[in-house]
């Protein structure tokens, strides 16, 4: 949890400057959105081979190498002095986070069973949300100092993290996919090899959630500075706000309702919710009411990850390792796709990334209902 907390608020951290951070190098949505893209272009293509090589060598080994590049290459980011270096550094970056998140989902795996191990996502995931929440509100504190020091902050975190996690990290026990076939390391392998899993429909979905909820979050922070004049710090109070309200449901609330209700119809309400609320985006205006339709979007979205997280763990078997590489992969296919898409749309005109996110959003929902009604997945006792 405190290693995805790391992890993740290094990311919040830069979301309320980038915009006024890129306006130093000339770039506006477009380059912001194949930055975001870069990052997922990384993990999509890395994620896989972290989740094998933790399947090998163990869950430890590669969180920590992970931290390490990420540490680094954030640090480089805020020393860059041409566009083209802003790219090949945030690349990097993905590099080390497709070598953190798919060894931490196996890990939780590894040391959990039956449905301890959805209350055990739900609380990485509110790790993962409380990164996002005091990243935004630390990003945009440490930017009255100037535009550079908030990487720096982000990327000496990933570097203590790393320098704990090799002293407070237990190791687990490496498992060896026997399966041929899986687990080859090489992206175009496994993603042929993910099409024949039983967790596919999963994937899919996750990949076309993601999507969608990539156009609001890489739109949102270009979409206040530029239709509203918001400083970093009224952004960073939006998100903040947003992620509080999701770390308290998932850390509180997630496990009871996954057990009443079940995941899949969370994560098919959450989608619902999800797409209206993106619309709404577009429609509204004054701080409260932009507070409060971004708030509950991310609450929803909140709810969904771990969700199809859980399920994605409990059909994967013994294949944890290769599962939560594949599962990262497609989240970061559609973490790329999305914001190149979102950012060039933006340039055309700022609502429709929001317009179009809540389409592809109810799209998931109808694909992940079908499936729901014909391959029921049975929660491990």
């Amino acid at each position: 949890m405190f290693i995805m907390f790391i992890s993740m608020s290094g990311i919040g951290l830069i979301i309320p400057i980038m915009p006024t951070y890129l306006k130093g190098f000339g770039g506006e949505g477009t380059v912001l959105g194949f930055l975001i893209a870069s990052i997922a272009l990384a993990q999509f293509i890395f994620s896989p081979l972290a989740g094998t090589m933790s399947d090998r060598y163990g869950r430890k080994n590669l969180i920590i190498i992970g931290l390490i590049i990420n540490g680094i290459f954030m640090t480089m980011f805020g020393l860059a002095n041409h566009l083209y270096e802003l790219y090949i550094f945030r690349f990097l970056t993905g590099v080390g986070s497709a070598f953190i998140t798919p060894p931490v989902m196996a890990y939780v795996a590894d040391i959990t069973t039956g449905k301890e191990r959805g209350k055990a996502m739900g609380l990485i995931g509110a790790a993962i949300s409380f990164g996002f929440m005091i990243g935004p509100g630390i990003g945009g504190l440490l930017s009255n100092v100037n535009m550079h020091f908030p990487f720096f902050a982000a990327g000496g975190a990933a570097i203590v993290a790393a320098i704990l996690t090799v002293f407070l990290l237990p190791a687990t026990k490496p498992v060896l996919v026997q399966e041929k076939g899986i687990g080859s390391g090489n992206i175009i392998r496994d993603m042929k090899t993910s099409f024949s899993t039983s967790y596919f429909v999963l994937l899919v979905v996750v990949f076309i959630f993601t999507f969608g909820i990539a156009n609001f979050q890489s739109s949102m922070s270009m979409f206040l500075t530029y239709k509203f004049s918001y400083s970093p710090n009224e952004i960073a109070l939006i998100l903040t706000a947003g992620g509080f309200a999701g770390v308290i449901v998932q850390s509180l609330l997630l496990a009871k309702l996954f057990k009443k209700f079940g995941e899949m119809r969370i994560i098919l309400f959450s989608l619902i919710i999800a797409a209206i609320f993106t619309v709404l985006m577009v429609f509204v205006s004054g701080f409260f009411l932009i507070l409060v339709v971004a708030t509950i979007f991310q609450t929803a979205t909140t709810l969904i990850r771990p969700a199809v997280n859980t399920l994605i763990s409990y059909s994967a078997g013994k294949e944890q390792g290769f599962a939560s590489g594949m599962n990262n992969s497609y989240m970061s296919l559609g973490n790329m796709i999305g914001p190149a898409i979102a950012g060039t749309l933006f340039d055309i005109a700022m609502p429709i990334p929001f317009l179009l996110g809540g389409v592809v959003l109810i799209f998931c929902f109808v694909i992940t209902y079908i499936w729901s009604k014909k391959s029921p997945i049975t929660t491990a006792s």
